[in-house]
């Protein structure tokens, strides 16, 4: 399902649009020409934004293109989105595939993402259609072509025994049909370590975990949240102060060791504060294969990015379109983070709330605006030691964060 952000880069900017989002529709088989399409629409919201995952899987036929509709119940409008070219016009929006992601067999599917805004109704999205046919069990656009039968109904009359008294059995058909692929489980599925803080005692976080403050001792701090928690009764939280001397992360080096070259992580992250123009730093990863440097997740110019402490690369480039192909990390609700690094190919992807975000993928192909300035660098080979999650601030940008259910294996956990 998850695709590569590859390739026509020139139309990036058009992925700036416009729509939003409620909950999932019920997923039913398609009728008639839709025959069994699916869309999936998966949402997160907060007061006034949100953003959705949407999932579309071709029927009994192979899709060559694919262009997918729907309709907003409410006054939600699209300001951003990845993985396809979505536009609005008053309350319908209409998705187009990427020039990597337009090709799906028979019973195939693809994720791409929106984020948009409302002021009084978030309801929920109707009428998905793809390529013009409706999907999750409307009925076919196209009328029965088979004529009606011409002869005269049975004149005798109907029997008269009375039916069976027996009840019918109690179990329901489905009422959707089976994804065809498996999605990545939830919670801590096969990770090597997994853990949502709930055997921390209070204060400082202990055990697995143990604060640092790289550079000097400000005021940032990292302490055992009860008040606030994505599951459970814990998290941790960081006050990030503005400033060099300000760092602090919470950091733990244990199964890290067993993933091996390749490697999945997934967090859930909580940000009170939109990421600032300038760079920031919620994530650290000590690269023993670059003199110890950092691999960091952050910020800068609104957006999320990675950069290479030893180099400053980024990825995305940190221009216009570049930026575009990433996306703000929402503040208030919680977030799911999930990223991938192949140490042995020197390859990186990232998803978000369960979506792959296009600006955060090394392919190992270099493209402009997206990996060329990460990849010039030959035989980047990352091997990382350890997973630190905090804040750093280099010129602006002050934030309290929370951190949970954090997650790391050899193949993706999900959210």
């Amino acid at each position: 399902m998850r695709v590569r952000a590859r390739a026509a880069i020139a139309g990036a900017a058009a992925l700036l649009v416009s729509a939003a989002v409620a909950v999932s529709p019920t997923l039913v088989p398609a009728a008639g020409a839709a025959a069994g399409c699916l869309v999936d629409y998966r949402v997160n919201a907060w007061t006034g934004g949100f953003t959705a995952a949407i999932r579309v899987t071709a029927g009994d036929a192979a899709v060559s293109g694919w262009t997918v509709t729907w309709t907003y119940g409410g006054d939600q409008r699209v300001t951003n989105g990845w993985n396809a070219t979505v536009t609005q016009s008053g309350a319908a929006v209409t998705a187009r595939n990427a020039a990597w992601n337009g090709s799906l067999p028979a019973g195939g599917s693809t994720e791409f993402g929106v984020q948009g805004t409302y002021a009084a109704s978030n309801a929920a999205p109707t009428g998905f259609t793809l390529n013009g046919e409706p999907c999750n069990g409307a009925a076919p656009t196209t009328p029965p072509t088979s004529a009606p039968p011409t002869s005269a109904p049975p004149t005798s009359a109907p029997p008269t025994s009375a039916p069976p008294t027996s009840a019918p059995p109690t179990s329901v058909p489905p009422t959707s049909a089976p994804p065809t692929t498996s999605p990545p489980p939830t919670g801590c599925g096969s990770a090597a370590f997994c853990d949502g803080f709930e055997s921390q005692a209070g204060g400082a976080p202990s055990g697995a975990w143990s604060v640092s403050y790289p550079d000097c001792q400000g005021t940032g701090t990292a302490t055992v949240d009860t008040s606030v928690a994505h599951s459970g009764t814990k998290s941790v939280r960081v006050n990030g102060a503005t400033g060099y001397c300000n760092h602090v992360f919470v950091g733990t080096t244990s199964g890290v060791s067993g993933l091996g070259a390749v490697r999945f992580a997934r967090f859930w992250v909580r940000h009170t504060t939109a990421l600032p123009t300038q760079h920031v730093t919620f994530l650290a990863m000590r690269d023993a294969a670059d003199g110890n440097r950092d691999l960091r997740m952050g910020g800068q110019n609104g957006a999320l990015q990675w950069n290479r402490a030893s180099d400053d690369a980024t990825l995305p480039e940190q221009s216009p379109a570049g930026v575009a192909l990433s996306l703000p990390l929402a503040t208030n609700r919680w977030t799911c983070v999930e990223f991938t690094v192949d140490g042995a190919q020197g390859r990186l992807r990232t998803w978000v709330d369960g979506a792959e975000v296009a600006g955060l993928v090394a392919d190992g192909t270099p493209t402009q605006d997206i990996d060329r300035q990460w990849l010039s660098r030959a035989n980047w080979r990352p091997n990382l030691t350890d997973l630190r999650l905090g804040w750093e601030s280099y010129g602006e940008g002050a934030d309290t964060l929370w951190f949970d259910d954090v997650a790391l294996s050899t193949t993706r956990v999900g959210c």
